[in-house]
């Protein structure tokens, strides 16, 4: 069985063409038009991934996430473009002359403006914060009022997924704060409550122990953890806080993981945690102890 080049498959269409009715040619060419479509965005993306994901990857400048966020906006440019090309054609096989059809948007293209400025916002809003770098797939962020992973990147929306599972779609016109959370080294703060009765001294050793315990285990940690003193005190407790240096998204298990340490410390060396105290005084009637 022989293969079957460009050309051959290109005649035996024509050929197939010239034997159906005129009034079924419509319909097989605009369905020949969608298969085409659909084989070109999926030949697309999986070009498109093979290109970022599936090389060598030190011979790309990007990172994971940024390979994330390219290859989604790519795949988007090269679906909306299918798509025009797709419905341009289909307007040709039915009949519509798309050059005039073309040559009047021009003409008609103040009036649809004013109906698609929100649409030219996201799109202008969405490439500048891709040029920029605001944020890439992957990335904990807070935009639009909402939290969450960043999914997906286009030049019209963000996706996101909270950790709730929601997922959040939002215009990138709407976007006018970005706080991302995935930018260099986050922040792990806890504080600890210790008893006015505890000896400090006795406390701040258990605490530096705890740090080292807890930095030879975690390799997540960048700096610290280290006791950085009193920083509060309250009516029935002295608070003693402890700050570490993380990398993204790993600081809220870096400070459970304090937690847990300080409470198994505190258990060995017999430190107890302050409680609510209160005190009665009742007064003597005037004459008695006299």
């Amino acid at each position: 069985m022989g293969c079957y080049t460009l050309e051959d498959i290109v005649q035996a269409y024509n050929s197939l063409m010239t034997q159906l009715p005129s009034s079924v040619i419509p319909l097989v060419k605009i369905a020949t038009v969608l298969l085409v479509s659909a084989l070109i965005i999926k030949i697309s993306n999986e070009f498109i991934t093979r290109l970022l994901f599936m090389g060598r990857k030190e011979n790309l400048q990007f990172d994971e996430n940024k390979r994330k966020t390219l290859a989604s906006l790519l795949k988007s440019i090269v679906r909306y473009v299918t798509y025009f090309m797709a419905a341009l054609n289909i307007l040709e096989i039915i009949g519509v002359n798309t050059t005039s059809l073309l040559a009047a948007a021009g003409v008609g293209g103040l009036a649809v403006g004013f109906g698609a400025q929100n649409l030219v916002k996201d799109i202008i809003s969405g490439f500048f914060l891709i040029f920029e770098d605001q944020y890439n797939v992957g990335d904990y962020v807070e935009i639009g009022g909402v939290s969450g992973i960043v999914d997906e990147i286009g030049l019209r929306t963000t996706k996101l997924r909270d950790f709730g599972g929601q997922f959040h779609i939002i215009p990138n016109g709407e976007i006018t704060l970005v706080t991302n959370h995935s930018r260099g080294m986050m922040r792990a703060l806890v504080n600890i409550n210790i008893a006015y009765e505890e000896d400090l001294d006795k406390v701040f050793k258990a605490l530096d122990d705890v740090c080292q315990r807890v930095k030879k285990k975690r390799d997540d940690i960048l700096e610290g953890p280290t006791v950085l003193g009193i920083s509060n005190l309250g009516p029935t407790e002295i608070v003693v806080s402890i700050l570490a240096r993380t990398e993204p998204m790993k600081q809220w298990s870096v400070e459970r993981e304090i937690r847990k340490a300080v409470l198994e410390k505190f258990a060995e060396e017999g430190i107890e945690k302050p409680y609510p105290r209160m005190v009665y005084i009742s007064k003597q009637s005037k004459g008695e102890g006299l």
